[in-house]
């Protein structure tokens, strides 16, 4: 019963909140939705002065996709948003070809819009039936969306599905710890081969709290004018946060996976 009821919530989020934020965030060219990430000592990474201001956003991404060397790779990337991390890994890393899909029509039309690159092209879809054939990527790209998905399971199964044999599932997200039994057997019994995993969860604080006022910009710019001031009081961002420190409620992870069909060649 609580799984049902988690899933239709879930539903409802993707369905009508997503669609809702993206009409209100477009104006303002908000084109990161992700927690942020920062390690200790500082990433570095180089960036132009258009991208320095999402510097702790793009850093997630970074430290994601390189992973594994993408370079002249077909990349996907599933929950693309608004698509800054799909324009920044196309600028910077320099696929082959780089597909964002999301669930939000509103989010798509966005990206077409906003983010025109060689390379690049934006495809509205379900992370659960994805639209390409088998063996389509060489690498699949999942960032901070994956708590949302109903049939959690079902999309792990759909990531080995489009990767090539020896293709690599790179993925990060969160999970309250009372969800993490679950997740890390969804992940265990997925036909994917573990890499790498690495816990996160103070390189993502370090992240939030260097960009906690771009965070509350968005919540509101987001939530309707009479109830700003109780999104205020309740700061839901500081909160997820706090969540995340030594001793809250949830725990950030990166992984690298392989898909299990293929020999072992990491970084290939």
């Amino acid at each position: 019963m609580i799984k049902n009821q988690n899933e239709k919530l879930a539903q409802y989020v993707q369905k009508f909140i997503y669609p809702y934020a993206t009409r209100k965030l477009e104006a303002e060219d908000v084109v990161f939705l992700n927690y942020g990430y920062e390690e200790d000592p500082a990433m570095g990474v180089p960036l132009s002065d258009s991208d320095e201001r999402n510097r702790y956003f793009i850093q997630l991404y970074h430290a994601t996709a390189t992973q594994v060397d993408i370079q002249g790779k077909r990349v996907l990337e599933v929950g693309c948003g608004h698509g800054g991390g799909a324009s920044y890994l196309t600028r910077t890393l320099h696929p082959a070809t780089y597909t964002g899909l999301d669930l939000n029509p509103s989010a798509i039309a966005f990206c077409q819009k906003r983010h025109k690159l060689k390379d690049l092209d934006f495809v509205e879809g379900t992370a659960e039936d994805l639209p390409f054939a088998d063996n389509t990527f060489d690498a699949l790209i999942n960032v901070e969306s994956s708590h949302l998905y109903p049939q959690f399971e079902r999309f792990l199964t759909e990531v080995s599905r489009v990767l090539r044999p020896g293709g690599y599932f790179l993925y990060t997200d969160a999970r309250l710890l009372g969800d993490i039994p679950a997740w890390e057997e969804a992940l265990a019994d997925a036909p994917l081969r573990l890499v790498s995993q690495r816990t996160i969860s103070a390189d993502v604080v370090r992240g939030m709290e260097k960009s906690m006022h771009q965070w509350q910009y968005v919540i509101d710019q987001v939530a309707p004018r009479p109830l700003r001031g109780l999104t205020r009081r309740f700061s839901p961002a500081r909160k997820a946060c706090e969540s995340l420190r030594p001793g809250g409620t949830s725990e950030y992870r990166m992984y690298c996976f392989q898909n299990s069909a293929a020999p072992s060649n990491h970084g290939a």
